[in-house]
């Protein structure tokens, strides 16, 4: 179970350590300046009143989350790079993997197979044969990036935290890297080629100044990175074992990895890092628990920064909140989660996408709530252009959902998960596959189009201490709101977010009655969504 901070403060009778006010108490006693005795730099930590952090699991997980980033809920993601300047991909598929699909090893599944031979074809023809990625970085210009008209856009979707691709997996920085270049033999960031600026410094300086938390999205991984062994490539077929595979290996993480990593730190500080492109190589190879003792022991923002669950096969084991993409989320009510999607099929920029492949906003306020109701935070991914602008159709998707926060915010920010995140109708429960998660139909299909003969949710909760939230997917049938299992007081009071007045009540048993006939068409605070708020309310069961 990975705790949040409020909750390690909380627990203490079952903790070996707590945090209050700036000093690290054991028991009541102060602990004393003391040195881990380690001659590696990256795990070695002079800590004056504080904990140290080892390189395990059980001494990392131990840290507690700090609580900014359970409170948030809401967060902008930004894949931007090379790729933004062909930006195409078959439709469904991500548009950032192009240099991998035209160049790499596909994966040996058909659908794989089929995205690097469309890319391949495409590339052909629109560019030609001669035409390699690193010549797209003349065309990523970013003339247009205005970051603090990015940063305002942000703040008016009503997220409370951004993440924007420093490094992804083509290796490409947008920061003056000089481990980039070096390791390339070329100039590959954006300082010193395309744009000749400083993207993540410009943005966070922006994205600061609006009140919100900044945070970095860096991959550990480099697809052809020349330091890196060819033939450890994941999907070469096998993998080299010798001394000099692993020589290669280590120059990659030791000579690249390693000072990236300390530098974006250092330099910009980030409140939270999303680190990627773990997936095929154990911790242990990557060497990423020395990193983030490191980061918990010695970073300028240590006590701030929230990390995941990207550091070497450890998804959803190890990590300050655990992720999932295109995903359904996990149900397990003690674990810190996120889900990352794009609001189209592609996290960067794909022209080959039409309208009809944007989620529209209701599908995306769905999917907030749905997100946070079952205790977790959406992290949603805007793909802007190689010439900086955010597309028009992302941009009023993120206006229409901070129009909804605007009235509906209560409900979201710094709430919790209910004992049950959802109030079902009568009729079959349907059953979902990974691929319905995926193309949101689970979402729509389980809230306002389920199908016939089958149960929907006409609720989904959040609350904040004994306050209840019932947000409503549609607006109720009939002139009655049910809330069932749940124990009023005498104090409680019903009402509308959005709607200046009290609503009359009254209990039936273990529900709660709410009396809608007073509420006409043009009281309606909002188009989808509606949010009633329940105060002095207990759970009577946690059986629906």
């Amino acid at each position: 179970m990975k705790l949040n901070e409020s909750q390690a403060k909380s627990c203490f009778g079952n903790s070996r350590f707590q945090r209050a006010s700036g000093l690290s108490i054991f028991l009541g006693i102060v602990v004393v300046v003391f040195c881990v005795p380690c001659s590696d730099p990256w795990v070695s930590a002079q800590v004056t009143d504080d904990i140290v952090y080892e390189a395990t699991w059980e001494s990392l997980d131990s840290r507690a989350t700090p609580n900014w980033f359970q409170d948030a809920k809401f967060g902008i993601f930004i894949h931007w790079g090379l790729y933004s300047v062909p930006a195409w991909s078959p439709k469904g598929t991500y548009a950032e993997w192009y240099w991998h699909a035209k160049d790499g090893l596909p994966r040996k599944h058909a659908a794989a197979v089929a995205r690097s031979e469309a890319v391949k074809e495409f590339h052909s023809r629109v560019y030609g044969e001669d035409f390699g990625y690193e010549d797209f970085r003349p065309l990523f210009t970013c003339e247009l990036f205005n970051p603090e008209q990015w940063a305002n856009i942000f703040s008016r979707s009503g997220a409370r935290y951004v993440v924007l691709t420093s490094k992804h997996h083509d290796g490409y920085c947008l920061w003056p890297s000089a481990e980039a270049s070096q390791s390339f033999g070329t100039a590959w960031n954006s300082v010193e080629s395309g744009p000749h600026r400083d993207l993540v410094g410009d943005l966070t300086r922006a994205v600061r100044a609006e009140g919100l938390k900044m945070g970095l999205y860096y991959s550990i991984w480099d697809w052809f990175n020349p330091f890196w062994p060819e033939i450890e490539h994941p999907y070469a077929g096998k993998k080299d074992e010798s001394p000099e595979g692993a020589a290669g290996r280590k120059k990659y993480i030791h000579e690249v990895m390693y000072p990236q990593f300390k530098e974006l730190v250092e330099k910009y500080q980030p409140a939270l890092i999303f680190s990627d492109g773990d997936w095929w190589m154990d911790d242990d190879k990557w060497e990423t628990r020395p990193l983030l003792a490191w980061l918990y022991n010695n970073a300028p923002n240590k006590d701030e920064v929230v990390i995941n669950d990207r550091w070497g096969k450890v998804r959803g084991k190890h990590g300050g909140y655990f992720t999932t993409e295109y995903g359904a989320g996990f149900d397990d009510p003690e674990v810190l989660w996120e889900e990352n999607r794009g609001i189209g099929m592609s996290f960067g920029f794909n022209r080959e996408e039409s309208f009809e492949d944007y989620n529209s906003a209701e599908h995306l306020i769905l999917m907030l709530v749905d997100t946070v109701s079952r205790g977790g935070n959406l992290l949603l991914d805007v793909g802007p252009t190689s010439d900086g602008r955010i597309p028009v159709i992302m941009e009023e998707r993120l206006a229409e959902i901070g129009a909804w926060l605007e009235i509906n915010g209560e409900a979201i920010y710094g709430s919790r998960r209910w004992v049950k995140d959802a109030q079902w109708s009568a009729g079959a429960r349907p059953e979902f596959t990974k691929e319905d998660h995926h193309t949101g139909s689970a979402l729509t299909e389980s809230t306002i189009h389920p199908k016939p003969g089958n149960a929907s949710r006409e609720a989904l909760f959040t609350s904040k201490g004994s306050t209840l939230y019932s947000l409503c997917p549609g607006w109720p049938v009939g002139k009655t709101l049910v809330i069932r299992d749940v124990m009023p007081s005498a104090a409680t009071d019903v009402s509308l977010l959005g709607l200046q007045k009290k609503l009359a009540w009254k209990r039936v048993d273990n529900s709660i009655e709410i009396d809608l006939t007073n509420i006409g068409i043009n009281d309606l605070p909002c188009d989808y969504v509606f949010t009633f708020k329940l105060t002095d309310i207990k759970p009577h069961s946690t059986e629906d």
